[in-house]
């Protein structure tokens, strides 16, 4: 089996999660998509700073994530009040402060993460407002195949964890749905 096909219930349970048809409606609140993007960012930063530090990130051009989604943000939030961060921002954080040293964990982050944004985040670019800099990649297929060669079937368990935290996120996200 695939890593993919390992972890496709828990990749179907995050995708279809009320907040994911809310993202692909077409008509989602620009404050509320900023703060969809806010909640984003710590996760990407901590996952992408710590990848980087043990060298992962080698060899994936335009793969860092992070700096796009907070330039999105600033681009869509007009309130000078910071938006709230849902309690899975800090869960995931300690998650990959404790997983750090496990570059097996670790690339399992950025395979959900970033392929997601490289597949599923593309039709969700054509449906979100703003500048949509998040979803731009400069070679996507060549960012693809070089994530896949730093991948195997081990990651699974790890995988299905991220997978479960953006499930946890889509559904925190719903409080903030016609508020």
């Amino acid at each position: 089996m695939s890593l993919k096909e390992l972890t496709y219930e828990h990749h179907k349970k995050a995708e279809t999660q009320p907040f994911v048809k809310v993202l692909f409606s077409g008509e989602i609140d620009p404050k509320l998509y900023a703060l969809y993007l806010k909640n984003q960012h710590p996760q990407y930063e901590i996952l992408e700073v710590v990848a980087m530090a043990k060298g992962l990130l080698n060899g994936l051009t335009d793969i860092r994530r992070a700096p796009a989604l907070n330039a999105d943000f600033q681009e869509l939030w007009d309130s000078d009040e910071e938006p709230k961060l849902c309690p899975v921002v800090k869960k995931y954080i300690d998650h990959i402060m404790s997983i750090k040293d496990d570059p097996k964990k670790l690339m399992a982050h950025i395979y959900v993460r970033h392929m997601g944004d490289l597949y599923g985040g593309q039709m969700i670019a054509k449906k979100v407002p703003g500048s949509k800099t998040f979803y731009k990649f400069e070679d996507p297929d060549a960012l693809k195949a070089a994530i896949r060669e730093k991948l195997d079937d081990s990651m699974a368990e790890e995988a299905m964890i991220c997978f479960d935290f953006a499930t946890e996120l889509f559904q925190e996200m719903m409080e903030f749905v016609n508020e």
